[in-house]
């Protein structure tokens, strides 16, 4: 297990830097439009969709992907795409997470492929113009997540006491949360300060609150930002568990699917857009 894990981490490894250090920004956007169309099949198969419906929903994630290439979304997409998709998440997490597993797949199914198509659409158009804006803007907000997840996990293994959501996602608690939100806010002073001393491409997603809303803005964000990271994941555990799925496929070996791996960041995206754009309205 550990070899395959090693093996597919580096094999993404190695395309995600090839696309990244491309003289254009379309080999990252194609490439990364092919893992969020692979997360379409897998949502499909958690919600009750057979094999070709599956199928199906994976080329709708391509194919709108496509339109909004075309249309030149991937550089500047409508600010009021970031702003409905914050709300659609705060709205919809909440509802699915107060009503638990066992209340999921009485939702019509169309209603749940036609959410998943949507937000997977748009996690993906996110990360495409987070690219354009610049790599040190987009590994900002990526790496967000990742600090987020790290921290929560060496948090709540030292401090868990207090489940989170037990009926969801028996091994998170809220100590796990807070340590989570303590590295991220550490990540952000650090990013500031990398910002403000080494030539980048481009000011991150901190320096960028800093500037436009604040310190106080910049800590909301970051609180807002990581909530929803937490959101993301426990909204893809709460549906794994009405499917009775351990992961969302096989796709990557050893590391489960592509569900598995983006979804914190499929809240996050979107919702580092917003605030961005919040910031150039002042």
């Amino acid at each position: 297990m550990l070899r395959q894990r090693v093996i597919t981490a580096l094999v993404l490894v190695v395309l995600l830097l090839g696309s990244l250090l491309a003289s254009s920004t379309w080999p990252f956007a194609l490439l990364t439009l092919a893992l969020l169309s692979a997360a379409g099949w897998e949502w499909g198969r958690l919600n009750q969709a057979g094999q070709l419906p599956s199928l199906g929903m994976s080329a709708a994630v391509a194919l709108g992907g496509a339109a909004a290439l075309a249309a030149g979304w991937t550089t500047d997409a409508p600010a009021a795409l970031w702003f409905a998709a914050i709300v659609l998440w705060l709205a919809g997490a909440a509802m699915a997470l107060r009503s638990g597993p066992a209340a999921w797949p009485q939702l019509p199914r169309s209603a749940r492929w036609a959410l998943g198509l949507l937000v997977l659409w748009a996690a993906w158009l996110a990360l495409a113009q987070a690219r354009s804006i610049g790599v040190n803007y987009m590994l900002s907000v990526l790496c967000l997540v990742w600090m987020a997840d790290v921290a929560a996990y060496f948090g709540g293994r030292a401090f868990g006491r207090r489940k989170l959501a037990p009926s969801i996602s028996p091994g998170k608690s809220w100590e796990g949360v807070w340590s989570g939100i303590a590295g991220v806010v550490l990540l952000s002073l650090f990013w500031v300060w990398l910002d403000g001393n080494f030539n980048v491409d481009g000011p991150s997603v901190y320096s960028r609150l800093l500037s436009s809303l604040g310190v106080a803005g910049l800590g909301l964000g970051v609180l807002l930002l990581c909530g929803l990271s937490v959101a993301g994941d426990l909204v893809e555990s709460l549906v794994k568990r009405a499917a009775g799925a351990k992961d969302s496929s096989r796709l990557l070996p050893g590391h489960g699917g592509v569900l598995d791996r983006v979804d914190a960041l499929l809240p996050v995206l979107p919702a580092a857009l917003a605030l961005t754009a919040l910031g150039a309205l002042r």
